[in-house]
């Protein structure tokens, strides 16, 4: 007695799919290779653009410490045959720069501070407050900061004098918290028009009134803007030439933009000693943005509300 068993049937590939795996494949692995690209793409532009933004620093530090027969020589762009500081000593010996770095470090900061204040003050009555007129009043404050400062300059400079603030800082104090409160109001109004009411009904509910609202629920909140805010404040107004050079005369009044200003003569320019003052002009607005770098990067990625 013989058993036969049937045999399984042998399943050939079909060469349909065969033919789709590798068009996948092939195309899976030119997407590969087109992400890669456009990956060493960005990479090479960020390094470019990184080069970009390091080489004023480079051509800065470089000509800071060369001497002028050096830079005459051998051009801005090389290494300094020797490293030397008399740049640094010709400029510091030509002007009163701790005198020069106490007028613009309080101005800077007490308009930063001082504009902060006043911008959220401001804005919390705009805001949170809705004053009859906030629109009319929010275009009368962003009118005021897109102003040229030339054309601001006669009336400021006719009030300072009247009441006896010409030559003075207080007098460039004063006009730079209005003005960058201005902005401020601006930017934090818009903020603040958009805070969640029901927290504030519910604040009210228990209690609260406007200064608690303001000091302990609204403030709290924005203070990662008004962060932002100090530091971008405190940075433009180090920066500011235009009005601090009308209204501070005397060099015991001036800033150091003002002083740099003041190195480049009518057919001279010592280009060493210049870039020895510009180094020394920058040092402390670098170290006080890597002071609060973490506190910008807190206020941008944030938020206003939380």
């Amino acid at each position: 007695m013989t058993t036969t068993t049937a045999a399984a049937p042998v399943r050939r590939p079909d060469p349909a799919r065969r033919r789709d795996g590798r068009r996948r494949r092939s195309r899976d692995r030119r997407l590969s290779v087109a992400l890669l690209g456009q990956r060493w793409l960005v990479l090479l532009l960020a390094v470019v653009v990184g080069v970009g933004m390091l080489l004023p620093f480079y051509l800065l530090v470089t000509n800071a410490f060369k001497t002028g027969a050096d830079y005459s020589r051998r051009g801005p762009l090389a290494l300094p045959q020797e490293w030397t500081l008399s740049a640094f000593e010709r400029y510091l010996s030509s002007v009163d720069y701790p005198q020069l770095l106490a007028n613009s470090v309080l101005i800077a900061g007490v308009v930063a501070v001082g504009g902060v204040v006043l911008a959220m003050l401001s804005a919390y009555a705009l805001g949170i407050g809705r004053v009859r007129g906030r629109t009319w009043v929010v275009f009368v404050l962003l009118l005021a900061t897109i102003l040229p400062q030339e054309a601001l300059i006669y009336p400021l400079f006719s009030g300072a004098q009247a009441v006896g603030l010409q030559n003075s800082v207080w007098s460039v104090v004063i006009i730079f918290v209005v003005l960058q409160a201005a902005f401020g109001t601006y930017l934090l109004s818009s903020v603040l028009g958009t805070f969640p009411h029901e927290m504030l009904e519910a604040a009210r509910v228990d209690g609260a009134n406007r200064w608690v609202l303001l000091t302990r629920i609204v403030t709290p909140i924005m203070r990662p803007t008004m962060s932002v805010l100090l530091v971008f404040f405190f940075v433009w107004t180090w920066n500011e030439f235009f009005i601090p050079m009308i209204m501070l005369i005397t060099p015991k009044a001036q800033t150091i933009p003002i002083a740099l200003a003041a190195l480049k003569g009518q057919n001279t320019l010592d280009v060493t000693q210049l870039a020895a003052a510009s180094l020394l002009s920058l040092l402390p607005t670098l170290v006080f943005f890597v002071l609060f770098q973490r506190t910008l990067t807190r206020g941008v990625t944030a938020g206003a509300v939380k």
